[in-house]
């Protein structure tokens, strides 16, 4: 195998583990909610996916052009660990849902987490792919995470039949952990402006964003 770039190489491993733990979940997941939820039904299976979904749809455009208006990587960078702290929290929080408004919120921050992680992952990754490499890196993406995944499939069916599914779930956040530690062996290498000013910088996208005729509220003394 041709040698790729540290980078790129993190976020392959990065890419595998979270999506691997999010694959032991994906194939129990409406059996989980008929089984173990209270009221859970085929409609509460449909309504959850469609909430992760409106989420994340809603808020990745918005996150991609946020990271666009600065220069350089930490940005990016800063979404993608968040972003994927996030949803793996969620693995962990579904072992305490009960009820069906447990399950919606759970896949509302499911969706938030993805859509600020994706934006991350993809910016850095497109920026950081080795020139001459671009296909055969994104194949090599796609083709270990999907290994994983469909390795996570079989093992996840055995998990809950002999140990039950707040074992899956933990050994799913666990992977979704392990991705978030992936990434920070990384933070020497990220690159860009990003400084204890950002928040001001923050103000100024706002700023920007609003309508010009808008007229701006003073307090006065």
């Amino acid at each position: 195998m041709t040698k790729i770039n540290k980078i790129v190489k993190y976020l392959i491993l990065t890419d595998v583990a979270f999506w691997t733990g999010w694959g032991l979940v994906t194939p129990i997941f409406a059996i989980f909610i008929v089984d173990k939820i209270q009221g859970g039904t085929a409609l509460v299976v449909g309504t959850a996916t469609a909430i992760y979904w409106l989420f994340r749809s809603l808020l990745v455009l918005p996150s991609g052009r946020l990271l666009d208006k600065y220069v350089g990587e930490k940005d990016d960078y800063l979404f993608l660990v968040i972003g994927n702290f996030i949803a793996a929290t969620v693995l962990f929080g579904y072992m305490f849902a009960t009820h069906p408004w447990h399950i919606y919120v759970l896949q509302a921050l499911y969706g938030i987490g993805i859509a600020m992680g994706l934006s991350g992952w993809r910016a850095i990754f497109t920026r950081n792919i080795d020139k001459g490499k671009e296909a055969s890196e994104w194949a090599l993406d796609d083709t270990s995470l999907s290994i994983g995944i469909a390795a996570a499939g079989i093992i996840s069916g055995l998990l809950v039949t002999n140990f039950g599914y707040t074992i899956t779930f933990a050994f799913a956040g666990s992977l979704g952990l392990i991705s978030v530690l992936v990434l920070l062996c990384l933070r020497k290498n990220i690159e860009g402006v990003f400084n204890r000013n950002f928040h001001r910088n923050i103000r100024e996208i706002f700023k920007k964003n609003l309508p010009e005729n808008m007229d701006v509220l003073k307090i006065k003394k």
